[in-house]
């Protein structure tokens, strides 16, 4: 069986089209949405691309698509000061009341052929684990996994390590990496065998036109995608979040 992973879209509709036109990726049996496909830009496109294709498709519920639902369901004050609360209530209008009270329903783990897939962490949503964290923060966060192999996403950086006798996998980021580079990441697996994949495109002009569309979460698309920042000052600047 091939499995392709898509992690972290956010609305990047442009990112999407490049993985899906890689020849490696339309050989999918079955494809895995990990979260975060929302919030973004062009929500609504990205979201009836992934409706709209002919395999099978299997969606988890990331940190984003739960803002976006508790967005929806009850609607806070305006959230300038917000920025995560901004863009969920942005998607929440774009994409009506029913897809995002659908979202929020998503499960926060899948599991089949082999594998656990969770969107940060098979305990949270929104667990931030980075290249950086401890050897202690990895092993609480895999406390009572019994499979061998567990994908997550959210940090929006490739990951490949061993945490006891499990082996994770960080997908990456479809629609804003913080590799350096801008090019769109992705996970194939073929046949159980995993292998953390990259689909180069016009990453600053994708960036450009999210921001055109009116995008507020400016600092994130440049430094995605405009202006690709360090892979490791991004890092840094996560796992310090967590520390602090």
């Amino acid at each position: 069986m091939n499995v392709l992973a898509l992690y972290d879209i956010h609305g990047n509709i442009d990112a999407l089209e490049a993985v899906l036109d890689d020849p490696l990726a339309a050989g999918a049996d079955l494809l895995v949405i990990g979260g975060d496909a929302v919030p973004g830009p062009f929500a609504l496109a990205t979201l009836e691309r992934l409706e709209g294709l002919e395999l099978p498709v299997h969606w988890l519920r990331g940190n984003g698509e739960r803002e976006v639902a508790e967005a929806s369901a009850c609607p806070p004050p305006a959230a300038d000061g917000d920025l995560a609360a901004r863009t969920a209530q942005i998607t929440a209008a774009e994409i009506g009341a029913q897809r995002a009270r659908d979202l929020g329903k998503l499960p926060l783990t899948l599991f089949f052929d082999g594998v656990l897939f969770c969107h940060a962490s098979p305990r949270r949503d929104d667990e931030m684990l980075t290249r950086l964290s401890s050897a202690e923060r990895w092993s609480q966060a895999l406390a009572g996994v019994q499979t061998e192999l567990v994908v997550g996403g959210h940090t929006h950086q490739h990951d490949d390590r061993r945490v006891g006798s499990v082996r994770f996998l960080n997908a990456g980021s479809v629609g804003l990496p913080y590799e350096g580079d801008g090019a769109a990441r992705w996970l194939w697996i073929a046949d159980g065998v995993p292998e953390l994949r990259c689909s180069a495109y016009p990453a600053t002009q994708a960036g450009e036109r999210m921001l055109a569309a009116g995008w507020p979460d400016e600092r994130s698309v440049r430094a995605a995608l405009v202006e690709p920042v360090a892979a490791s000052v991004v890092t840094r600047i996560f796992e310090d979040s967590v520390v602090a």
